[in-house]
């Protein structure tokens, strides 16, 4: 067999010396040969069509990890697995070019205004339950006229830690802002929910809370996330996931040295990267969402998405049901499949309200404030 260096293969596929280097160490694309002596890589012409399919997924923008996993599967399952991606990053584009879109209008002072418009609402429920193994419930769940937060607790005072992160947070309920203003009042909250953990954790590392909360600013959610709670949307059938997990295993899995199929059984999987917590300040994520009538919010704990497959979460949330009813269905499936955490759900509905006149920020919302903890 004729084989090619390191250097011919890459000019050949388009990928440089370093990049083949990595992917051989990720077990993504081995060398055909290696020389015992010099070390030295060599490969075959066969694998050319793997290394350009590699090439073209990283133009993509395609995780490593996730470009593995296509690379393993028969053509036709790839072409999906595919499709899929591209779909979710369209998603996340044009939730990007609206907020671009709003950035331009309010800094440049052209924002356009009608004088009156539909404004949207919430409708809402929040539901939190214990499991069916867990002594206590450590979370905490609540859906209020702005705002939507689900906190997870950890350690000997896991549930006052959560409790005391999503208290932090109901004086938005109140708060008048601007718009434009509302990712830094919403990190300027966050703020002082660490500094209320800090106080029940006692310097204590091992006290501490996730959380996930949405703020209504009645055409907009702001998004404010840290630990392994999670916010969904679902939008037009189809279900998104709008937070990334701060947890060991998934910061492996981002890096490609860790297959996702290999996280439920991952020794760390229940670690987190970041949380809030009587140790050291973490950096919450922060994000702005453009509401479209019909999505369909829904923020919840591990109990939740561990237990649940994205896909059959999909199926109840698409299942045609009430905010009130949702959560519990959501609840009584994690239970149903062992119940072996604490399980905590909002849902939210982005419906039609009333006409009202465009001459300030008017926030409308529906349905009872429903805490739980």
């Amino acid at each position: 067999m004729q084989w090619m260096t390191i250097g011919a293969f890459a000019k050949a596929c388009r990928l440089s010396p370093k990049a083949l280097r990595l992917y051989d160490e990720l077990d993504l694309l081995r060398p055909a040969r290696v020389d015992p002596d010099t070390g030295y890589r060599y490969y075959a012409a066969a694998q050319l069509e793997r290394a350009r399919l590699v090439a073209w997924l990283r133009r993509l923008g395609m995780p490593l990890a996730l470009i593995r996993e296509v690379c393993g599967l028969p053509a036709g399952r790839a072409a999906q697995e595919i499709r899929a991606y591209w779909a979710r990053v369209e998603a996340e584009t044009v939730v990007r070019r609206d907020l671009a879109a709003f950035l331009v209008d309010h800094l440049s002072g052209e924002e356009t205004r009608r004088d009156t418009t539909t404004m949207l609402e919430l409708r809402y429920a929040a539901h939190s339950d214990r499991g069916l193994v867990r002594p206590a419930n450590q979370d905490t769940a609540y859906a209020g006229r702005r705002l939507l937060a689900v906190a997870d607790g950890a350690g000997a005072a896991g549930d006052r830690a959560s409790a005391a992160a999503v208290e932090a947070l109901k004086f938005l309920e109140d708060e008048e802002f601007p718009a434009g203003g509302v990712l830094n009042l919403l990190e300027d909250a966050v703020r002082s929910a660490g500094a209320a953990v800090r106080e029940v954790a006692g310097g204590s590392a091992d006290i501490g809370t996730t959380l996930t909360a949405l703020l209504w600013t009645g055409s907009r959610l702001a998004l404010v996330h840290i630990g392994d709670s999670r916010a969904y949307l679902l939008r037009d059938g189809e279900l998104f996931r709008i937070t990334h997990d701060h947890t060991v295993v998934q910061s492996l899995i981002d890096e490609g040295r860790l297959a996702p199929e290999e996280a439920d059984s991952h020794p760390q999987r229940m670690l987190l990267a970041k949380a809030l917590s009587g140790g050291a300040e973490a950096v919450p994520d922060l994000k702005l969402h453009e509401a479209r009538r019909g999505d369909r919010y829904l923020l919840c704990s591990d109990g939740l998405s561990r237990a649940v497959p994205d896909d059959r979460i999909r199926e109840l949330l698409a299942g045609g049901t009430e905010p009130g009813d949702a959560v519990r269905v959501l609840a009584e499936e994690a239970n149903a499949a062992g119940g072996a955490d604490n399980v905590s759900c909002v849902v939210a509905d982005v419906v039609a309200g009333v006409v009202a006149d465009v001459g300030a920020d008017v926030v409308a919302s529906a349905g009872p404030s429903v805490p739980a903890g």
